[in-house]
């Protein structure tokens, strides 16, 4: 109570008129600061608030727009996460029905193989009327070491090309040719829808139409995981293009750590508008190839632009490759194995090589100095030169280029000997008329578009469209030609029907000054009208068929040896450096080029134009058409005056010079080594090259008694490498000293048991190129046997047939000793194995020696194989069998052809093919054929003698023969003219071979001894008869 009592008198005193007065009164004031300190406070607040207040919003702002920015990443690396997704599941996609398509093409090649082994007239199911399916030919892209292609092979895709023939006398022909025209037409029709029917061997198309998509789609999942893993991992991945005649193709180039890929674009616009019969002849698009079989790797011009790459590979074809810029070409080259530009122009095997300048590979290549010692040929310099300068098979308008030569396409005879019938090397084809290159000069001088540079000639020595008219009778080119000329043959009077109308046009017309192509020396086939096709009549009223030929060539093989020959000679010799100077040296260009009538129009040449500094895509391709048509200038490889070649007189003082030509003041017999044993020498091996460890000439006799006979490169005298004074009075030859002796017999006796039916001849025995081991058949087991030479044991046991093995033959060794080795059998097969130089072996690997398998089988014969032949640079092997035609086959297995000999030519019993392409066989009784190796009979001869031993020279030129009369005869291969006859030997020969200078034969006798002979071919060349 006591509380609230001073509670309530507090507060009546507070409410009191005397305290409000005193409040007033003194706190007024007071009241007042305090308020305007409120104020202030609540000004300062309100500032502060604000303040905090925005740099909240602040914060809060940028912390908004990290989210919006990591939202808008996050949502990107989504984007990007499925694109990647979406573009490798499109590759894998890609690669799998890439790889699906590229199983599916071997598929269909080893089908067409089997039916073609199966349904040939020597197959299982052959018959004659079958053999009229396989009535068409194709050029093989094979090249053999001067880069010749000179294999044709069947054509799965052949016709006569009936359609080009209708619109072809629609345009050109009369009332008459068009009604012929389309009954041809409709009985090919007929013929080849006969032909499917009958025998299916047309493949499938490219399509994968064996199986339905669904079927593909639930096969190729299982398969992902392998397929990745036998790719390996991608190195390099770049957009490409695929270089082939009249094809490019866009794709992509992959690049693992062993193999390249090239998957075509099928869905490219310009893809699907080639035609398909073109894509037939185009290898590459789904293509696979790898690093073990790449051998050169060349930089290479495509449309002016240094952008694409050339690659050769093991199988003697090449690929061109076409890239977005130069940085891509490098990367290519750094991600491939380190080979060059392969191992025969004398340069390093390095990349740097590889992505050399045309002009630094020249100079750097030891060619040109080989070519003035006469080391190599013209034709061979010349395809050196067209290699390095860019000239290419893959581009038709960067074909390699060749001189006309001769001028007279008139005579009866042709004498090489004449000046007045060669042609003048130091000037351009257009040149050589004066009227016609008074018209080019004034052209030049009165030159008024300001548009263009002035040039003498509007068109080219050598384009896309003059290379397909000159090969227009010879597959794929029939095909190229009429795609690229609407589908239909030329102009009968435009179409090349005569060499010396050709001649003749190329002196007169001011638009035509086409040189010539490399087939000219070497392609027989590309003047005869095999395929039968309807090319028209002129307006003379002259049936346009086979090349008419000058009278001096009764054939075209004729017209050929003999262009070959005027290429060779010392005419030619002493002038080619000067068209070298125009075509690829100082007077390609610049104001030598003027001062020798000798400029093109100036798309022609490198460097006019940069095609990527063009950016209208319209104004590119136009451009770009323009180069096409004009043609293309090779790469310029020098700017000074190319050195002359030094003359076949003055080398003939050289002591070392393999190609001149010398009196042969020796005697024909340099000696004659007498074995201890009587036993007839059946074979006969001379490996001599200096090189060798142990150069040697190996001879084994009918009792299989081997000697290895020291080699002394003593015949210096005669312009063999290796000649010393000291040496001077040794003999070529040392006889073994363990058979000499009689000391080691054991060593070189070979005891295994050969069957009893075996008759021991020269086919039974084959020595390695080093002399260091024989190979040996007729063994009871069915096996051949590899033996040391060192210690006659034995090495390797090789089975694969069944029945016993009758003849073995080597190819030609390459770097490494590598060579292919052919065995033939009772079983009337052949198997082809490969000899390892580096394991000494058959087959590749050590560690299966004791069952290698052989590469391929070949068969077609009805009896026991006696003879063959193989011939790695062709890629060719011949065989004979004891009765019926000889076969020949490629190297990976495919029958190509039957060589019919003439009437009574059905046993034959030698063989030997140069890598010229001459294929000679002796048949019993004397009878000798030669044939090409596209199955030509090119002579015939009987003797008298029954010849043992038969040899071909290097260049294929001459033909070596004994028998046994025991004479040594030589003779001319290509018509068996007879050139020497040896004296006569006490014995019939038995086997026979040659030194690698060509200078000393080798005879093994039935009388157990051997002959060493002097021979110079070079004596009965043309030249040498006539000059010296």
């Amino acid at each position: 109570m006591k509380s609230s009592t001073s509670v309530v008198e507090l507060v009546m005193l507070l409410c009191s008129q005397e305290w409000q007065n005193s409040i007033q009164k003194n706190a007024g004031l007071a009241f007042i600061e305090l308020i305007n300190e409120g104020r202030l406070l609540c000004h300062a607040m309100k500032d502060h608030i604000v303040r905090v207040a925005n740099e909240a919003e602040f914060i809060l702002n940028r912390q908004r727009a990290e989210d919006v920015h990591k939202h808008a990443e996050f949502e990107s690396q989504c984007a990007q996460y499925a694109a990647d997704r979406r573009e490798e599941e499109k590759m894998c996609d890609h690669l799998i029905s890439a790889a699906k398509h590229r199983d599916h093409v071997t598929a269909n090649q080893l089908k067409q193989k089997i039916l073609n082994i199966l349904t040939n007239k020597h197959g299982a199911w052959g018959a004659v009327s079958h053999s009229q399916l396989h009535d068409f030919w194709r050029l093989d892209y094979w090249e053999d070491d001067l880069r010749r292609r000179r294999r044709f092979v069947r054509n799965a895709f052949g016709s006569t090309h009936a359609e080009a023939l209708l619109k072809s006398a629609i345009e050109y022909g009369t009332e008459e040719d068009v009604v012929k025209s389309k009954k041809a037409f409709r009985s090919q029709a007929i013929v080849n829808q006969n032909a499917e029917t009958e025998l299916m061997l047309e493949g499938d198309d490219d399509a994968v139409s064996l199986l339905q998509e669904k079927e593909i789609d639930n096969l190729a999942v299982p398969f992902l995981p392998k397929l990745f893993i036998s790719r390996g991992p991608v190195v390099l991945s770049t957009p490409a293009q695929l270089i082939a005649p009249v094809v490019v193709a866009k794709g992509t180039l992959s690049i693992t750590t062993t193999e390249i890929y090239f998957e075509v674009d099928e869905d490219d616009p310009a893809f699907k508008k080639i035609d398909t019969k073109v894509l037939a002849y185009t290898e590459g698009l789904h293509g696979k190839w790898m690093f073990s079989e790449i051998r050169a790797v060349f930089s290479r011009r495509y449309l002016l632009q240094n952008t694409a790459l050339e690659v050769f590979m093991a199988n003697r074809t090449s690929v061109m490759f076409n890239f977005p810029d130069q940085a891509t070409v490098k990367k290519v080259v750094y991600s491939l194995p380190r080979v060059g530009v392969g191992t025969s122009y004398g340069l390093p095997q390095a990349r740097r090589i590889s992505l050399a300048t045309p002009r630094q590979l020249y100079k750097s290549s030891n060619m040109t100095q080989r070519w003035q010692r006469r080391e190599i040929s013209n034709f061979e310099y010349l395809m050196f030169l067209n290699t390095i300068a860019g000239r290419t098979y893959n581009d038709l308008n960067q074909y390699p280029v060749f001189p006309w030569v001769l001028t007279n396409y008139e005579s009866e005879e042709l004498d090489l000997t004449l000046p007045g019938n060669f042609r003048d090397l130091s000037k351009p084809i257009g040149a050589l008329n004066p009227k016609r290159a008074v018209f080019y000069a004034e052209r030049y001088e009165t030159w008024e578009d300001d548009q263009s540079p002035p040039y003498h000639y509007n068109t080219h020595y050598s384009t896309a469209t003059s290379t397909l008219s000159w090969l227009v009778r010879i597959e794929p080119f029939t095909t190229f030609f009429l795609n690229a000329n609407d589908g239909k043959f030329d102009h009968p009077d435009r179409t090349f029907s005569s060499i010396a109308r050709s001649w003749r046009t190329s002196q007169r017309d001011t638009s035509d000054v086409k040189e010539l192509i490399p087939e000219f020396y070497y392609l027989p086939e590309m003047f005869v009208n095999s395929n039968g096709y309807h090319l028209g009549v002129r307006d003379d009223e002259v049936v346009v068929n086979d090349v008419d030929l000058p009278p001096w060539a009764k054939k075209p093989e004729d017209f050929v040896r003999i262009n070959r020959m005027a290429l060779e000679s010392e005419f030619v010799s002493c002038q080619l450096h000067q068209w070298i100077d125009l075509i690829f040296g100082y007077k390609q260009r610049g104001p030598e080029a003027v001062r020798a009538l000798n400029v093109f129009h100036y798309l022609t040449y490198e460097g006019s134009v940069n095609l990527d500094s063009i950016t209208d895509p319209v104004l590119r391709e136009a451009m770009e058409a323009q180069i096409q048509n004009f043609g293309q200038t090779p790469s310029q490889l020098l700017i000074e005056p190319h050195p002359p070649r030094s003359s076949a007189m003055h080398l003939c003082f050289l002591p070392q010079s393999p190609l001149m030509f010398k009196d042969q003041m020796q005697q024909d017999v340099i000696m004659v080594l007498k074995f201890p044993s009587n036993s007839p020498v059946t074979h006969v091996a001379a490996n001599t090259l200096p090189h060798l460890t142990i150069p040697a000439v190996v001879t084994v006799t009918c009792s299989r008694l081997f000697a290895v006979n020291r080699w002394h490169n003593t015949v210096g005298l005669r312009g063999a490498p290796g000649y010393s004074l000291d040496q001077a009075h040794h003999l070529p030859i040392e006889m073994d000293p363990l058979i000499a002796n009689n000391s080691g017999v054991n060593k070189r006796q070979i005891t295994d048991l050969v069957d009893q039916s075996i008759q021991i001849n020269a086919h039974c025995f084959v020595v390695t190129a080093d002399n260091r081991y024989i190979l040996i058949c007729g063994f009871w087991d069915k096996s051949f046997r590899v033996y040391s030479t060192e210690t006659g044991k034995l090495t390797q046991i090789v089975f694969g047939h069944w029945d016993v093995v009758t003849c073995l033959a080597r190819s030609e060794s390459y770097i490494g000793g590598d060579c292919y080795i052919v065995s033939g059998s009772r079983d009337a097969t052949l198997l082809l194995w490969y000899w390892s130089g580096r394991h000494h072996i058959i087959g590749d690997n050590p560690n299966s020696s004791d069952y290698p398998a052989p590469r391929a089988v070949l068969t077609g014969h009805d009896h026991e194989v006696v003879c063959v032949s193989v011939c790695a640079e062709l890629g060719l092997v011949i065989s004979g069998a004891k009765e019926g035609p000889c076969l020949v086959h490629t190297i990976t297995g495919d029958l190509l052809r039957a060589l019919e000999g003439p009437e009574n030519c059905l046993f034959p019993r030698l063989i030997s093919v140069s890598s010229e392409g001459h294929c000679i066989i002796y048949y019993e009784r004397g009878r000798f054929s030669n044939f090409s190796i596209n199955g030509k009979l090119l002579a015939q001869m009987e003797i008298n003698d029954s010849t043992r031993a038969i040899l071909l020279s290097s260049d294929g030129q001459n033909l070596v023969t004994g028998g046994d009369n025991g004479v040594v005869e030589v003779w001319q291969a290509c018509d068996f003219k007879q050139l020497y006859i040896y004296p006569g030997c006490d014995a019939g020969i038995r086997a026979m071979d040659l030194s690698h200078d060509q200078r000393t034969l080798i005879t093994g006798m039935a009388s157990g001894s051997i002959v060493a002979f002097n021979i110079d071919f070079n004596r009965w060349h043309y030249e040498h008869q006539n000059r010296y």
